[in-house]
């Protein structure tokens, strides 16, 4: 064995591809370089690649047609010599048939001339050879044969063709990967796999599948989860598409699919058939709620699942990040699976509406809010598992009743209310407004008092400058009249 050969088995293992395609490729990347140093025009070059001996053979591929017109040889020999111009043409004829095909397509019309123009295929002097001159080659040649030219082999390939040659080896390898990628996750579509957390990039996670990495999109992240690097999981994959780098695989950690997978694998009687999985409704992060069915007498189907002092269930709830799980016994009379999914409640009676696919359900005033749960989770998800709209009434000591809440198949909640408490939201609302009025009413004493305090506060300003003028203008007086009688004195003296 060469080492060329054993380079490619070891690349084939590596990365999983197909020997015989590698080949390929590496004949087409042969065929590049001979075509980048010694290929001549209109030669259509194929290459034989050996890996055990490393010995190559060139060849000039074509495929043998009839001997053409006079007219339509000598037209090939004019686009030969002008090929511009026979470019030139070549667009303009397409042009024209593209114009009249429209034309003729608005009309709903089309010739039996367009029918057989179209199948019938031009020479290509590249690709195609007469048989009057495949004859010269090989004595027996017919029409539609394929004709082997061999070309001289060359001893060393340039610098430029030998890089094309890796380019277009690295090429033809991705390709590979790609397409055997996307067609084996392609068939893995809608199942779970495990994976391990990658790295984040803003909201977006990227996990490792193996062969490929993952895209866990923040809507199908569970809020309770943190998705640290080297966390394994398992994911369900919602879809595998083509993109721009290679084939993208679409994850989700919020599907039921995964809850159904992990009861597989680690509860025996789930795997080997004797207990079946019938509903499931799920809440990811929150709760979940499963029906579980068997036929076989001896068997617990909710016990099996359990397992002893609760190791089964809670193995799968730290699989599921703390997922809460309630294994309710499936029932084909709707009144007592409804009953099972309404779990932890239980309800005092069940009546079926059979039209509107409807169940009201009565619960004592101590279990209503088992009944509700949380936000109404608990109704909420035994509807989704029952299919069924289910209200629940309310039943008070004394015998009455009152709708509380109703639920439809979906999980929608509504939420029914009383005179009662329309009366009260009514004088709530009605105090609310008074309490606004009387906070305004307030505020508006208050900016009154305050302005009432500026007012005074500037008119003891005034009356307190008005004083010191006073008091200034008697000093200013009682000055001038000691200045006059000082005056005086001293005429006086001087007399």
């Amino acid at each position: 064995m060469s080492e060329i050969s054993s380079a490619i088995k070891m690349l084939c293992e590596e990365k999983g591809l197909e020997y015989n395609l590698v080949i390929e490729a590496v004949e087409t990347a042969l065929a590049a370089a001979y075509r980048k140093d010694y290929g001549e025009k209109n030669q259509n070059i194929k290459v034989k690649f050996n890996p055990d001996t490393g010995e190559t053979k060139v060849y000039d591929v074509k495929n043998i047609v009839d001997n053409l017109s006079a007219e339509e040889e000598e037209e090939m020999l004019n686009n030969l010599q002008n090929p511009e111009a026979a470019h030139k043409k070549q667009k303009e004829e397409e042009e024209k048939k593209r114009e009249e095909k429209e034309k003729k397509e608005e009309k709903g019309e089309k010739s039996e001339e367009e029918g057989e123009e179209e199948e019938k295929k031009k020479f290509n002097p590249k690709t195609d050879i007469q048989l009057k001159e495949a004859l010269i080659f090989k004595h027996d040649a017919k029409v539609g044969d394929e004709l082997m030219l061999d070309l001289p082999i060359p001893e060393s390939y340039g610098r430029m063709a030998a890089q094309t040659a890796k380019q277009v080896i690295i090429q033809k390898i991705r390709e590979m990967e790609r397409d055997m990628i996307l067609s084996e996750f392609k068939d893995k579509e809608n199942e779970v796999v495990s994976g391990v957390v990658q790295r984040r990039e803003g909201r977006l996670v990227f996990v490792d599948l193996g062969k490929t990495i993952g895209l866990l999109p923040a809507e199908e992240q569970i809020y309770t989860e943190r998705y640290n690097p080297n966390d394994r999981y398992k994911f369900f994959i919602k879809e595998v598409r083509e993109g721009h780098k290679g084939p993208e695989v679409i994850l989700s950690r919020r599907s039921e699919e995964i809850l159904k997978k992990v009861f597989y694998l680690e509860i025996p009687e789930i795997s080997n058939g004797l207990v079946e999985i019938k509903a499931v409704a799920r809440e990811a992060g929150s709760r979940s709620k499963v029906a579980i069915w068997t036929e076989e007498e001896n068997i617990d189907p909710v016990g099996s699942c359990v397992g002893q002092r609760g190791s089964r269930v809670q193995t799968i709830i730290s699989e599921l990040g703390g997922e809460k799980i309630d294994i309710i016994e499936f029932d084909e009379d709707p009144v007592k699976f409804i009953a099972n999914a309404l779990s932890p409640a239980k309800a005092i009676s069940i009546d079926l509406d059979e039209e509107e696919h409807k169940a009201s359900v009565k619960v004592a005033s101590d279990k209503l809010s088992l009944a509700i749960g949380k936000s109404g989770q608990n109704v909420r998800l035994a509807a989704r598992l029952t299919g069924w709209k289910i209200d629940i009434i309310e039943e008070n000591e004394e015998g009455e009743e009152k709708k509380i809440i109703g639920s439809e198949e979906d999980g929608n909640l509504i939420v029914d209310k009383t005179k009662e408490e329309d009366e009260e939201e009514e004088v709530k609302e009605e105090n609310n407004d008074e309490a606004t009025e009387e906070k305004k009413g307030e505020v508006k004493e208050e900016k009154e008092e305050d302005k009432k305090e500026e007012v005074e506060e500037d008119e003891e300003d005034d009356k307190e400058d008005d004083k010191e003028d006073e008091e200034n203008s008697v000093d200013e007086e009682e000055e001038e009249n000691t200045e006059e009688e000082d005056k005086k004195k001293v005429e006086k003296e001087k007399k």
